[in-house]
């Protein structure tokens, strides 16, 4: 089967990736640009945790202004050399994921960050609007519900403001990153200021 130019690029533009990795995804998903997809997202996930273990002490502090003053961002991402956190690439992601936490007010980065009591008392809300139902139901009305509370809580659960398809998370975006510059990214810190909150 031949992979078309189009379908190639569409891919890349869409993740970020090298044109031959992309290429070599398709062929393997026999032209299903879904499937090549999940390849590269596997690809990435797989690259990012070899990579995790890397010291990322480097990097920038971005920031990021909008609606006129109203709303900023201050925001620390970090990668392992100097020259990445110089490339536009890394550049980019920082000013995005800036951008993201003005538009989506996540409260943590991830969920270690979140105390084990907030937890519990997400736990104890949902578990009272779920009373009376049989006990298996609840447990996975609660799994869902927590799940859904991490994903609008947490910056790298959260799905990426400007992806128009709405399945790209913040982690994906970093993780594509990865998979393109090579070097383990971490998003360590941000503080979201809005004017009379």
């Amino acid at each position: 089967m031949s992979i078309t130019a189009g379908a190639i690029k569409e891919l890349r533009d869409q993740t970020g990736v090298g044109m031959m990795e992309c290429k070599k995804a398709l062929t393997e998903a026999a032209g299903d640009a879904e499937k090549a997809l999940d390849i590269l997202k596997k690809k990435g996930l797989a690259l990012a945790s070899k990579r995790a273990g890397r010291e990322a002490s480097e990097g920038i502090v971005g920031s990021y202004i909008h609606m006129g003053g109203k709303i900023g961002v201050l925001l620390e991402i970090n990668c392992e050399t100097d020259f990445v956190a110089k490339t536009d690439d890394f550049q980019e992601l920082v000013k995005d994921v800036a951008m993201h936490i003005a538009a989506a007010n996540p409260v943590y980065v991830k969920r270690e960050e979140i105390p084990a009591a907030i937890i519990e008392k997400e736990k104890e809300i949902y578990a009272a609007q779920v009373e009376g139902k049989p006990a298996q139901v609840i447990e996975k009305i609660l799994e869902g519900k927590i799940e859904k509370f991490y994903q609008e809580s947490c910056l790298v659960d959260q799905l990426y403001v400007k992806d128009p398809e709405g399945k790209l998370s913040i982690q994906d975006l970093v993780v594509g990153k990865i998979a393109k510059l090579g070097e383990n990214i971490v998003i360590k810190r941000f503080a979201r200021f809005q004017l009379g909150g």
